[in-house]
């Protein structure tokens, strides 16, 4: 680990560097461990209907929650996104990154996003977990 940072992050010295996520997280601490976050607001109501607002409102939640343990962005070691439809993914990765930056910093922990047929709230286009390990004092 590093002064900078409560975790270390792994790459095999012979794989290219990842972009926008790690391969691995070693950390030490308290966890934290999120439910499926969806891009809803306080009130349980979706103000967006496209995957980039909806994204943008599911990251805001995941500070909120995070904020809530005693944990900061920097403290995420896991990120797992449920998304229903990979080409507005894909169509829209750079929007995605720039909302990502905006909230989350330029920390990025360990990420899968997986497509999936639906989510359980009908409306929703995308579903993150995330797992964060808050240092030790």
């Amino acid at each position: 680990m590093t002064d900078m940072s409560p975790h270390r992050f792994l790459n095999p010295d012979d794989w290219t560097p990842p972009r926008g996520y790690a391969n691995g997280v070693v950390s030490e601490g308290r966890m934290l461990f999120t439910g499926g976050l969806v891009g809803w607001n306080a009130e349980q109501k979706f103000e967006r209907t496209d995957l980039v607002g909806q994204f943008e409102q599911v990251l805001e939640n995941i500070v909120a929650v995070l904020e809530c343990g005693g944990a900061r962005p920097e403290h995420l070691v896991r990120l797992t996104w449920y998304i229903t439809d990979r080409d507005e993914y894909l169509a829209n990765t750079r929007e995605l990154g720039a909302v990502y930056r905006r909230i989350l910093g330029r920390h990025f922990p360990a990420m899968a996003v997986v497509q999936v047929v639906a989510l359980m709230e009908e409306a929703a286009k995308i579903e993150i977990e995330a797992t964060a390990v808050i240092p030790h004092a």
